[in-house]
């Protein structure tokens, strides 16, 4: 039982030292290919208690690095994609080799939910307002009502996915799901902002507890950030 006893404190301590130590936005690693793994703007343990350090240098350092290394690999016998828009790539992979159709879609699906799910999130973000709380209130029910129904189709999502905010070029909002790495892209259209369901995103601090993680996350929501890319959605310039 000492030894026991022992090994849980040291791990307790481990994980302590860790999120001390998390004090700087995580360094993206070496380009190996046209594609790159976009660094945090933010600390590790910036998100925390609603998103722990381990959970996001894990999420982003392993698991969004693998699809960025994945997707250069395929470069490498096909270097048109490092050339090419990836919202093009995605909205037309039919027009891809069969070959690479599917790594494609897996990983390039992943790089870019992964991009905008970094970038709509940081500490201290504040609450939806101008425009992108009138379009809430317009398409979604208002702002109670979208974080409820949000949530609900979250929680749906079978498995591994994605639940995702669209955004139209006339400003118009809707919730959809997408399973895998799939995405809204795909079909053409411009993601607004979107949360990831897969276990990864969550499993450490809520298990297989999804409705507590969903909920929680908002705590995390950069609405200035998603007041940006609505903007640009209008605009016509939002990409990915």
């Amino acid at each position: 039982m000492t030894a026991i006893a022992g090994i849980a404190a040291s791990a307790t301590a481990s994980r302590t030292v860790f999120a001390q130590a998390a004090t700087a936005p995580a360094a993206a690693p070496a380009a190996s290919g046209p594609f790159t793994l976009p660094p945090l703007t933010y600390a590790a343990n910036a998100l925390e208690p609603h998103i722990d350090a381990k959970t996001m240098e894990i999420h982003h350092g392993k698991h969004h690095a693998a699809y960025v290394a994945n997707m250069n690999n395929v470069a490498k016998t096909h270097p048109q994609l490092g050339s090419t828009p990836i919202e093009n790539i995605l909205g037309n992979l039919n027009a891809l080799d069969d070959s690479i159709k599917s790594a494609v879609r897996n990983n390039l699906g992943g790089h870019a939910n992964h991009t905008m799910f970094w970038q709509i999130m940081g500490p201290n973000g504040g609450k939806p307002d101008g425009e992108v709380l009138a379009a809430i209130d317009r398409d979604l029910g208002g702002l109670d009502k979208f974080q409820t129904d949000f949530n609900a189709a979250g929680g749906r999502q079978f498995g591994s996915g994605w639940v995702f905010v669209t955004v139209t070029r006339d400003g118009k909002l809707a919730i959809e799901t997408r399973p895998n790495q799939d995405t809204p892209l795909m079909d053409g259209k411009r993601v607004l902002m979107g949360n990831d369901v897969w276990e990864h995103a969550y499993y450490l601090n809520y298990q297989n507890r999804r409705p507590d993680y969903l909920k929680a996350w908002w705590n995390t929501v950069n609405w200035a950030k998603i007041s940006e890319r609505y903007a640009a959605a209008k605009a016509g310039r939002l990409t990915i």
